[in-house]
């Protein structure tokens, strides 16, 4: 883990926030990393995914690190910021959204009124810094998750969609991957299959993509292969 003398503070109010019409615009992401887990089966160790959840203020659930987009930011420096601010936690970004989705705000639940509306954009950001300080740290835990047990812990249903649209890239960039290395091209890391970094801020490294859109579907199992064998994830529950 990387070590903080002293963490920058978290940015407040909504001064600089962003809105669209009666929606207040927030950008977030879903941070992973590959982890080594060992087969149920074979006993070997093999590649998988864990993704970082955080802690809500005063309530038990587990979210993803978002929050307000400013005037003075990208959709994707906010998303890196808002990483920082809830997770302690910098990394590569890929620059192209897992998708917007529109919710409410946790503290306006009147489905009558306009008010608490957001839009949200989400990405994937793979961790390559883990700080032992941060901003918001008093206020939110942070835990890695195997992705069955992120998928349970989900508590609204954009999340699901979000973290589903996460391993349909994440399987898509892997096949790319594959494909490199079948062709005897140089094979890259998951997360540099998207061209070379175009956009560099404090917090994040944001790869451009050209991949093809994938719908929101919802999905029942993913397969993901690395190191040449192929993982299922079902998360037909």
């Amino acid at each position: 883990m990387a070590s903080d003398m002293a963490s920058e503070p978290a940015r407040t109010g909504r001064l600089r926030q962003r809105y669209e019409g009666n929606y207040r615009l927030v950008s977030g992401c879903i941070p992973y990393r590959v982890s080594k887990e060992e087969n149920e089966h074979s006993g070997e160790k093999e590649d998988g995914i864990e993704v970082l959840m955080v802690s809500s203020p005063n309530r038990d659930d587990l979210v993803f690190p978002k929050g307000g987009w400013e005037d003075d930011e990208t959709k994707e420096e906010a998303a890196c910021r808002e990483a920082f601010e809830e997770a302690g936690v910098k990394g590569k970004i890929k620059e192209k959204p897992l998708g917007e989705w529109v919710f409410r705000s946790k503290s306006k639940q009147d489905i009558c009124s306009l008010e608490g509306g957001c839009k949200g954009y989400m990405f994937a950001l793979e961790v390559t810094e883990e700080h032992d300080t941060w901003p918001e740290q008093e206020n939110r835990d942070r835990k890695w998750l195997k992705i069955k047990e992120a998928f349970r812990l989900c508590r609204y249903e954009w999340m699901r969609e979000a973290l589903e649209e996460f391993l349909r890239v994440m399987a898509e960039d892997q096949k790319i991957q594959m494909s490199e290395e079948i062709g005897e091209t140089p094979s890259a890391p998951v997360s540099n299959v998207m061209a070379d970094c175009q956009i560099i801020s404090s917090s994040c490294y944001v790869n451009s993509s050209s991949g093809q859109h994938h719908g929101m579907n919802a999905i029942s199992s993913f397969h993901l292969g690395y190191a040449s064998q192929e993982v299922t994830i079902d998360t037909s529950f």
